[in-house]
């Protein structure tokens, strides 16, 4: 393990160290958790905004894609439990 210098405003020290402590744990262990809950929300996005360009990259390169109220329609039906053809998709109007 490495070590890091953080230098907090003491404002945000107190309220760190207030919440730690409400939390049931050390202000150290604290700004750990946030720290890594932060990391893990930025790789998220990340991961989710290279899967949105990959698609988006498939829908322009072949012109094709499902509109948005057919695809609606369709999940409605299934999260309800009810059976749905599923739509197909089909050129982009320009």
């Amino acid at each position: 393990m490495s070590k890091t210098t953080i230098r907090l405003p003491e404002e945000l020290k107190a309220r760190v160290a207030a919440a730690a402590k409400r939390s049931g744990t050390t202000t150290h262990g604290f700004i750990l958790e946030a720290i890594a809950e932060k990391t893990r929300q930025a790789e998220l996005r990340a991961d989710f905004d290279a899967v949105a360009e990959e698609r988006y990259a498939r829908i322009v390169s072949s012109g094709e894609t499902i509109p948005w109220q057919e695809m609606r329609e369709y999940l409605e039906k299934r999260s309800a439990g009810e059976s749905a053809k599923r739509p197909l998709p089909r050129k982009l109007a320009r």
